[in-house]
C-alpha cells in the first residue's frame, strides 16, 4: 500500500528560524561606545527646571556620581605624564562638574558635550600647572606641534631623526619657531642642582659647575673709588689713615707718634674719611649724570 507523503514538510522549519534572536537589539546596544554613559536625560531635564537649593544640589550630585566613571576614564588617558592618577581624576571631576552646570539638554547628548569639556580641563591643568617654569602659551603650543611632528616623522622603523628643516616643512612653522619648540621640549621639568653630571669616581653635581658671587669685586670698586680722594688729602692725614687702617694702630699710638692729642687724631680721621667718601660719591654722580654735571657734596 502506497502512502502519499506531503513534499512541502520542510516548511515546518520556519518557526525554528524565526525563534532565533534578532541581531537588531545587539546592534542598538553596540551604539553605546562605553558602559560609563548612563541614561540621565530625565535627570538633566529635571535639573533644568529647578532653582538653586537643596533639591537641585541633590540632583546635581546624582548626575556627578552617575558620570564620574567616564571622567575617570578620560583622566586615565593622561597617565604616565608626570602627574598622579588621583590628581588627574580630581581635575577630570572638576571638568565634569563644569560640564553638568553648563549643559543644555535641548542641544543633544550630554556625553558629546562632556568629553571635550573634561578633556580640555585636564589639558589646561597640564598647560598651567605642570610646567616647572611658566612659559608663554605660544611656546607651549609650539612644543606640542614639534612633539607631534617628531613622532609622525619617526613612526616608521628605521626613520632617521628629523632635522629642524624637516619639522618646519612638516608643520608649516619657521625654523626659529621649531627651535623654540624643541627648547621647550626640554623645559617641561627642572633638573635638581644636586643631580650628578658624571658617573665616575670624580663625579660632580650641577651645582659644582655654577659660579658664585665674589665679594672681592665690591672691594675693588670701593678702592678704585677712594683712590682719587686719598690723593687729594694732605700728607699727614694720609699717613694717619694708613697707620689706622693698614697698620691697625690705635688712635693713642698714632697720637704718640705724631705728638698730638688722641682727640685731634680722632677728628682728623673722621674729617679725612668724610672727604674721601664725598669725593667717591661725587665721581659716581658725575658718571651717572654725564660730564659737566656738578658733583653733589
Amino acid at each position: 500500500m502506497l502512502i502519499d507523503t506531503p513534499t512541502d514538510r520542510p516548511a515546518t522549519a520556519e518557526p525554528t528560524t524565526t525563534t532565533e534572536p534578532s541581531p537588531e537589539p545587539t546592534t542598538g546596544t553596540a551604539r553605546r561606545r562605553h558602559d560609563d554613559a548612563p541614561d540621565t536625560a530625565a535627570l538633566f531635564a529635571r535639573l533644568a527646571t529647578l532653582e538653586d537649593g537643596p533639591e537641585r544640589d541633590a540632583v546635581r550630585d546624582e548626575l556627578v556620581t552617575a558620570w564620574l566613571p567616564m571622567a575617570h576614564r578620560i583622566a586615565g588617558r593622561f597617565r604616565d605624564r608626570g602627574e598622579s592618577v588621583e590628581d588627574l581624576r580630581q581635575v577630570a571631576a572638576l571638568g565634569l562638574v563644569k560640564a553638568i552646570d553648563r549643559f543644555d539638554p535641548e542641544r543633544g547628548a550630554f556625553e558629546s558635550y562632556a568629553v571635550p569639556t573634561i578633556t580640555g580641563e585636564v589639558k589646561r591643568h597640564f598647560r598651567d600647572r605642570m610646567w616647572a617654569l611658566r612659559v608663554p602659551r605660544r611656546v607651549q603650543e609650539l612644543r606640542n606641534k614639534v612633539r607631534v611632528a617628531r613622532r609622525e616623522l619617526t613612526q616608521n622603523p628605521g626613520s632617521p631623526e628629523p632635522s629642524v628643516a624637516d619639522i618646519a616643512a612638516h608643520t608649516g612653522l619657521t625654523e626659529e619657531e621649531v627651535g623654540a619648540g624643541m627648547e621647550a621640549l626640554e623645559s617641561f621639568s627642572t633638573l635638581s642642582l644636586d643631580a650628578e653630571l658624571s658617573a665616575g669616581d670624580d663625579g660632580y653635581s650641577l651645582a659644582d659647575t655654577l659660579g658664585a658671587s665674589d665679594n672681592s669685586f665690591d672691594t675693588v670698586v670701593d678702592r678704585e673709588s677712594a683712590k682719587e680722594g686719598l690723593r687729594k688729602l694732605p700728607e699727614r692725614e694720609r699717613a694717619i689713615l694708613y697707620m689706622r687702617f693698614f697698620e691697625d694702630m690705635t688712635q693713642s699710638r698714632i697720637a704718640d707718634r705724631l705728638g698730638i692729642s688722641q682727640m685731634h687724631v680722632s677728628r682728623l680721621i673722621s674729617r679725612s674719611c668724610a672727604r674721601v667718601r664725598d669725593e667717591a660719591l661725587g665721581q659716581r654722580t658725575n658718571r651717572r649724570g654725564g660730564p659737566g654735571r656738578p658733583a653733589s657734596v
